[in-house]
């Protein structure tokens, strides 16, 4: 993969840099986190540092419908400007009037633009090329986006194309741990879908320990034959996995909830209590693991040396459901180890818990880390290549 690093000469060469400056927004366009903003801070002070003709930025936010004025990146160009120290020009645009004599310019939501993300290769290919005839190179610094064809990831197709700081650190944090790990490893894989089976699958022959929790852990008692009650199981996705959930189940590696946390409904309020996973009740849903299970985890998570967190362990949101996510995240930031956790929910709660400054990479993406735990090619670091 290009980095940065080999790139020769970017002095008054114009730069076009994909970033994930996806942020939650409010009703008027205004940052509510900038925590995406701050993570593509190094790439763009590693460009102004070595005095490039000019900085294009682009993103997508959200998911327009009609191009609603909330989702554009006006807020989102003054937020980057205080931290840049500096102005950041807004264009209304993708360059079709030309592009003003900026050094930094942010151009509008990529997702305003059917081209984007359009099914039709042919519309994909004419908006990369657009996009393309803006600069001389380009940076992919949207490594949670890597995992799509989009237009605006398609550009290393059409010009030089690097991988920019923060997508080098995720892809070699993930690929080390995946390929050249200390032993011992252990996965710990929560959230809901069953077709994590995949990833679990792909991690039998690299790891030495899979702690399974979240839905997906009762998903797979359920189809062991246990009563799970009401709990959120994904039956569609489960039958989809076939010989896949067989191999799964037979693995001496893969580790099960003994235990559960189960409620009388999904709410703050609800009736709870610990039961043993033989014992669930029709009508109760099973909302975090138990305290036999936490301490069977929390004791192979002190061993490891290196470690992955994929999804969540219970319903964290409600303080309630949160004991074994709490657990299992002070344990991974207090180990000896190399720890990764995925995107998405994961990184939300290590978030939560002010754990982040612990934790060796907090994965900005992730879809996209999970396909790259699952064996599969990105198709946007591909083209680094």
């Amino acid at each position: 993969m290009k980095t940065l690093q080999d790139a020769s000469d970017l002095a008054g060469k114009k730069v076009i840099v994909r970033v994930d400056f996806n942020v939650p927004l409010d009703d008027e366009g205004n940052v509510r986190n900038d925590k995406r903003i701050r993570h593509a801070l190094p790439t763009l002070k590693f460009l102004l540092d070595a005095e490039v003709a000019q900085i294009i930025l682009m993103t997508h936010v959200g998911r327009p419908k009609n191009n609603e004025e909330n989702l554009k990146t006006d807020k989102i160009a003054t937020k980057l400007s205080e931290y840049l120290e500096m102005e950041v020009i807004k264009v209304d645009d993708w360059g079709e009037n030309g592009l003003p004599d900026a050094k930094v310019i942010m151009l509008e939501n990529l997702r305003f633009h059917p081209g984007e993300k359009s099914k039709d290769e042919t519309e994909v290919e004419a908006f990369s090329r657009q996009l393309a005839s803006l600069a001389d190179i380009y940076v992919n610094e949207a490594f949670s986006n890597s995992h799509r064809k989009h237009a605006s990831m398609m550009l290393p197709k059409l010009m030089d194309g690097y991988a920019g700081l923060g997508v080098e650190k995720e892809v070699s944090a993930i690929t080390k741990a995946l390929e050249n790990p200390e032993h011992p490893v252990v996965a710990v894989i929560g959230g809901l879908k069953a077709d994590k089976l995949t990833a679990i699958n792909n991690l039998l022959d690299k790891v030495d320990d899979i702690l399974v929790a979240g839905a997906l852990a009762f998903t797979l008692l359920k189809a062991k034959g246990k009563n799970m009650g009401a709990s959120k199981i994904d039956d569609e996705g489960l039958g989809a996995m076939g010989d896949l959930l067989e191999k799964v189940n037979a693995s001496d590696k893969v580790h099960l909830p003994v235990d559960c946390i189960v409620a009388d409904s999904f709410s703050e309020d609800a009736n709870s209590k610990e039961v043993s996973v033989d014992e669930v009740e029709d009508g109760w849903m099973a909302l975090d693991i138990g305290p036999e299970t936490v301490g069977q985890y929390v004791a192979k998570l002190k061993k490891a040396k290196t470690i992955l967190w994929f999804g969540p362990i219970g319903v964290f949101e409600m303080e309630k459901f949160s004991h074994g996510t709490k657990m299992i995240g002070h344990t991974i930031a207090e180990a000896d180890a190399i720890s990764i956790v995925g995107g998405g929910d994961s990184a939300s709660a290590v978030e939560k818990m002010g754990l982040e400054d612990q934790i060796t990479l907090v994965s900005t993406g992730g879809g996209a880390s999970l396909k790259m735990i699952e064996g599969k090619e990105l198709p946007a670091i591909k083209l680094l290549s």
